[in-house]
């Protein structure tokens, strides 16, 4: 995959990123929301054999450039024939709130629905009101809040609010 936007790419994940995707994910403060607040603990190799895995038809590990810099991170995965969960991670602070999140993720499911994808998924903590808000703003509709569902590393209780987008509710730019 390599989708544009003006100075915007979203492009697969190869080996020379695995060092910079081990920084992101093992630095607690970007992991937290996804319930790792001491980070992951992965090695550069285990992320350059996980990558190997990757394909078109089963899923993808994506990074997000503006204007040449890595910022971000996004995936997708194939859940059955027509479905699709995509997740989304902006890893540098000085490109959030900037619109560059939505910008990506409706690159993202732009391309997976002209690809055939009928229905696209998420899930985000139920405290991350921003994703929440610009998961919305695309077309996504809440289906479930699931209070209390899982433990994060430390063991607090953590809630999930589910999502899920067809293409006749989607609404990008």
């Amino acid at each position: 995959m390599n989708l544009k936007n003006d100075k915007l790419i979203i492009r697969n994940a190869t080996s020379e990123d695995a060092k910079q995707l081990m920084n992101w994910w093992n630095d607690g403060r970007l992991m937290e929301h996804a319930g790792f607040p001491n980070g992951l603990g992965i090695s550069e190799e285990e992320i350059i054999e996980s990558l190997k895995r990757d394909s078109d038809d089963r899923g993808r590990r994506l990074i997000i450039e503006f204007d040449g810099k890595r910022i971000g991170e996004m995936s997708y995965r194939r859940l059955e024939e027509f479905s699709a969960e995509i997740g989304i991670k902006l890893c540098e602070a000085s490109f959030q709130e900037r619109g560059l999140g939505k910008k990506a993720l409706t690159l993202l499911i732009r391309e997976l629905f002209d690809t055939g994808f009928k229905k696209i998924v998420l899930d985000t903590n139920l405290n991350n009101k921003r994703a929440q808000h610009v998961y919305e703003e695309l077309g996504f509709t809440k289906v479930k809040i699931r209070i209390d569902d899982w433990k994060d590393q430390l063991g607090r209780l953590q809630s999930a609010v589910d999502y899920e987008l067809t293409e006749g509710d989607f609404i990008g730019f």
